[in-house]
């Protein structure tokens, strides 16, 4: 795939492709050396996933783009990467041309989104507008009953951060599997398994919330 692409590209006067990765933790490493202006980025990938790198890339280095390059429309995958920074999301079966022309669009500053996920993500935030405020209400009275330990409050706020649990640990200089034990204590202090839940509640709970 990536030598197809390769390929394709390397057909365009004005696109040059100065590397490929196999992975995100190459990826990541192939931007601190080769400073890109646009990387395409697959979802799932060995050590370091496409999500991952995009928030890596975007937060160490804000002028290199990211198109995400994919087979998955899942709703979640179009979420994550769009949170995490990426300037379009593409999928794999976009022509060769049209593909040149969306890296083209992208350094010109514009958003790319098929028609097929921009349905999908209206979809979603329809849906999650409805839940969403009477979720809010519900919040407000779980986080007037929680109270955090200082260990678990500076978890928190990594994860109001957009964390995951392995930057958490990171950040921390403990193991991953000591962080899961403070965000497994915080989810049962609020009484869910959904992390979008918990991260409602905690920004009411440490004075991040709405009014």
């Amino acid at each position: 795939m990536r030598d197809g692409l390769q390929t394709i590209l390397s057909l365009q006067e004005d696109i040059h492709v100065v590397g490929m990765a196999k992975d995100g933790a190459e990826a990541l490493q192939l931007v601190k050396t080769l400073s890109p202006n646009v990387v395409l980025m697959d979802i799932q990938m060995p050590v370091m996933n496409g999500i991952a790198c995009t928030r890596h890339i975007r937060a160490e280095h804000p002028d290199t783009l990211v198109l995400i390059l994919t087979t998955f429309a899942d709703d979640d995958y179009i979420i994550e990467a769009l949170a995490g920074g990426a300037t379009g999301f593409l999928l794999k079966d976009i022509p060769g041309e049209k593909l040149a022309q969306s890296i083209r669009d992208a350094v010109l500053g514009h958003f790319l989104l098929p028609s097929v996920i921009a349905g999908k993500l209206a979809a979603r935030l329809s849906s999650a507008s409805a839940s969403i405020q009477g979720m809010k209400h519900s919040v407000r009275a779980i986080a007037d009953g929680i109270t955090l330990s200082d260990k678990e409050q500076e978890v928190a706020r990594w994860m109001l951060e957009g964390k995951t649990n392995r930057e958490i640990a990171a950040g921390m200089f403990m193991s991953e599997g000591t962080i899961k034990n403070y965000v497994s204590a915080i989810y049962a202090k609020i009484g869910t398994n959904d992390r979008t839940v918990a991260i409602l509640t905690l920004r009411q709970l440490l004075g991040g919330g709405d009014s």
